[in-house]
């Protein structure tokens, strides 16, 4: 079976009196364009997105016929997790991590990573207060800020001077 493009998604598209048959990934394929994998069931999907920037959600319906769905599964991970204390502590972690280039999931009031020993003993020297969590990282931030800006109106002085501003 070849996907091309997502169906809907079952927050919003009803699959009522079907059976569902799960698509387990890890977070990281959630970006994938061109990927094979089977489902629970055994069902061989080949998923193949021609348009930029597609990407599966948790929930997604990738088929669906008179009797069968198949819908996306993100399997939980091993995780950092922080709950920032002010919207300046927000700003400045998620710049750091971005600034390293690794990925980051806002989820909660929360900022997620996926488990690093190093970057997990960094944020524990910097000050910051990371836990160690099994989740499901769902909410990829995706940033369209050029990389390397970092002149006067770099986006960390942005956020320092909105998170002044409320303070």
């Amino acid at each position: 079976m070849i996907i091309q493009q997502i169906i809907g998604n079952i927050k919003t598209h009803p699959i009522v009196g079907l059976d569902v048959d799960v698509l387990e990934i890890e977070w990281f394929e959630t970006t994938k364009r061109i990927q094979r994998k089977r489902t629970n069931s055994g069902m061989e999907i080949a998923i193949k997105f021609i348009q930029e920037g597609q990407r599966l959600h948790q929930d997604d319906i990738l088929y669906q016929d008179d009797k069968k769905v198949v819908v996306v599964h993100i399997k939980p991970c091993e995780a950092i997790v922080m709950t920032p204390a002010s919207l300046l502590e927000m700003g400045t972690i998620c710049y750091e991590i971005g600034n390293k280039h690794l990925p980051l999931f806002i989820q909660n009031d929360q900022i997620m990573m996926p488990f690093e020993m190093p970057m997990f003993r960094w944020l524990e020297a910097s000050g910051y207060s990371p836990e160690k969590k099994e989740v499901q990282l769902l909410h990829l931030l995706k940033s369209n800020v050029t990389p390397h800006g970092h002149g006067g109106g770099s986006l960390f002085t942005k956020i320092l001077n909105i998170a002044s501003s409320n303070d």
